[in-house]
């Protein structure tokens, strides 16, 4: 039997495999792809942002003193737009820009429309608020004539058309802004009157400029603010009369300036009615004639009268003028009137035209002392009293 040579003897599996392993390992090229070959892997297109809106789409009754707020994620927020009426809602984003929040309260009664972009994606939003039981609106605001000037004492007062009782955040929604700042405060003298006064009289010369921004703060159950008001009230020269009743005269000053003496007749003082309150008053309004008619009296009664004053300008709701008298035996020596001040008839006339509603008229020398809300007397008390009556500085 012929036996073949050792030296070829037919390669064993194992030792085929293990040279195609090493062929393989050797190789630095890639293969060609060929029919049947795996194809790459794609790189992973990013998720688009989202973006959520509160309120949302069709929200209906929604309160006024919601905030509108929107949110993305995967993406920060390019623009939001919220409008109503033409006017855009303010509001401020975060850090990041991922989160918009509303800055102001929401008109009642009012359809909003909100868009948002973050990225390739936007999302909108319209929802209507709720329309309130009672709407709150500034039915007054005294002085406030239209291009009036007013004296340095003047205050404002501001008469809502409806009762408030979250009085902090009616308060808080006013505001007064001055050229010559000075330090000020509200006082609730009732649920729809609030009055501010300043600490010290109010810089000559200067504007003020006074707005309420109620427009969707809640002022009680069902009660919000449906409309803004904004006022400028212009602070003319720093007038002030110092009358003496003991004296009977009175010293008209412009800035500093002294510009009338008169002699007066002051409340004759054989009754309460009839003698005149001494304290700072404030000019209020005036007529040409006015119609004076004795209190609690009727015709034919002792003291009865009803007669007509001209060039008279009120300082008190208790029936005080400054106004013209022809008893120039009586100015100057003797308190003869029912309480008002009467002077001269020319010097009367010419304090009527110069005078400024809110200016103020400082009597001294009675024993009947002004009390601090007949007509605009709010001088008589202490301004840290006064604080006392704001919602937010004291108990109101």
């Amino acid at each position: 039997m012929n036996v073949a040579p050792a030296w070829r003897k037919p390669a064993t599996a194992a030792a085929l495999l293990a040279a195609a392993t090493l062929t393989a390992s050797c190789s630095s090229g890639t293969p060609a792809a060929g029919p049947g070959a795996p194809e790459a892997t794609a790189t992973a297109t990013p998720q688009a942002p989202t973006i959520k809106i509160s309120p949302a789409e069709g929200s209906a009754k929604v309160s006024p003193e919601k905030k509108v707020v929107v949110t993305a994620a995967g993406g920060a927020l390019q623009d939001v737009n919220v409008q109503a009426d033409g006017e855009q809602l303010d509001g401020a984003y975060n850090t990041d820009k991922t989160r918009w929040v509303s800055k102001t309260p929401l008109k009642p009664s009012t359809s909003y429309d909100v868009s948002a972009t973050a990225g390739a994606t936007t999302q909108t939003s319209t929802f209507t608020t709720v329309k309130p039981e009672r709407a709150l609106q500034i039915a007054d605001v005294t002085p406030n004539a239209k291009g009036e000037t007013v004296g340095v004492g003047a205050p404002i007062i501001v008469t809502f058309n409806q009762p408030v009782t979250n009085k902090a955040t009616i308060e808080s929604a006013l505001e007064v802004e001055a050229e010559k700042p000075v330090d000020g405060a509200w006082r609730w003298i009732n649920d729809t009157v609030a009055i501010y006064r300043t600490a010290k009289y109010w810089p000559a010369h200067q504007k003020v400029k006074f707005s309420a921004r109620i427009t969707g703060i809640k002022g009680g159950k069902g009660l919000y603010g449906t409309e803004d008001y904004s006022a400028t009230l212009k602070i003319g020269a720093k007038q002030i009369s110092k009358i003496d009743a003991a004296k009977h005269m009175m010293y008209v000053y412009k800035d500093g300036k002294r510009v009338q003496t008169m002699r007066i007749s002051a409340g004759m003082a054989t009754t309460r009615e009839y003698t005149t309150t001494s304290g700072v008053h404030l000019t209020m309004e005036r007529g040409n004639p006015v119609r004076m008619i004795s209190p609690g009296r009727k015709k034919g009664d002792p003291g009865y009268y009803d007669v007509m004053i001209g060039h008279a300008v009120r300082i008190s709701n208790s029936g005080e003028y400054v106004h013209a008298k022809d008893n120039v035996w009586a100015q100057g020596v003797r308190n003869v009137s029912h309480g008002c001040i009467n002077s001269r008839p020319d010097q009367a006339k010419w304090f009527y035209n110069n005078f400024q509603r809110g200016d103020v008229v400082d009597i001294k020398g009675t024993n009947r002392e002004l009390e601090w809300n007949n007509g605009w007397g709010y001088w008589q008390m202490s301004f840290s009293q006064w604080k006392k009556g704001s919602a937010l500085n004291g108990k109101a």
